[in-house]
C-alpha cells in the first residue's frame, strides 16, 4: 500500500534515471465526456490528451495508480495519442512512483497528502 493514498504504483526493479517506465492506459472517450465523469468520481483516473482522454477508472492495473506528489520521482510526457511516463532520477526497485498532476480535474480543490518539503497543499 502507499505511504501517500490508496494501493499506489511501485517499481518493479531499479529504473535508470529519464527511461521510459510505461504508458497510461485506459479507454478512449471524448473530452467533454471525460468532464463529465470526472465531476462524478470520487477517485479520478483520467488523462486527457490533445482530442481524446483516457479513463482508466475501471482498470485493475498500470499507471491508474500512480500518486500525486510535489516533489515526484516521474513526469509524463504527453502526445496527442499518448501519455508516457519517464523516470526523473535513478529510482530503486520497491520504490513508489510519483507523478506531479498539474493542472488535473481535481482544480486545485483536493488536499496534497504527498507529504514532501516543497508540498503545495492541494492538487
Amino acid at each position: 500500500m502507499s505511504g501517500i493514498v490508496g494501493k499506489g504504483l511501485f517499481a518493479g526493479t531499479r529504473i535508470r534515471a529519464r527511461a521510459k517506465i510505461g504508458e497510461f492506459e485506459g479507454e478512449r472517450i471524448g473530452l467533454r465526456e471525460a468532464r463529465r465523469r470526472a465531476k462524478t468520481l470520487k477517485t479520478i483516473a483520467i488523462v486527457e490528451l490533445d482530442k481524446v482522454a483516457l479513463d482508466s477508472t475501471h482498470w485493475r492495473h498500470g499507471f491508474r495508480f500512480i500518486n500525486h506528489s510535489c516533489a515526484p520521482n516521474t513526469f509524463m510526457r504527453m502526445t496527442p495519442e499518448r501519455a508516457e511516463f519517464y523516470a526523473l532520477r535513478n529510482i530503486r526497485k520497491g520504490e513508489e512512483l510519483t507523478v506531479d498532476y498539474g493542472r488535473s480535474h481535481h482544480d486545485g480543490k483536493l488536499p496534497c497528502a504527498c507529504g514532501a518539503k516543497n508540498c503545495r497543499g492541494f492538487i
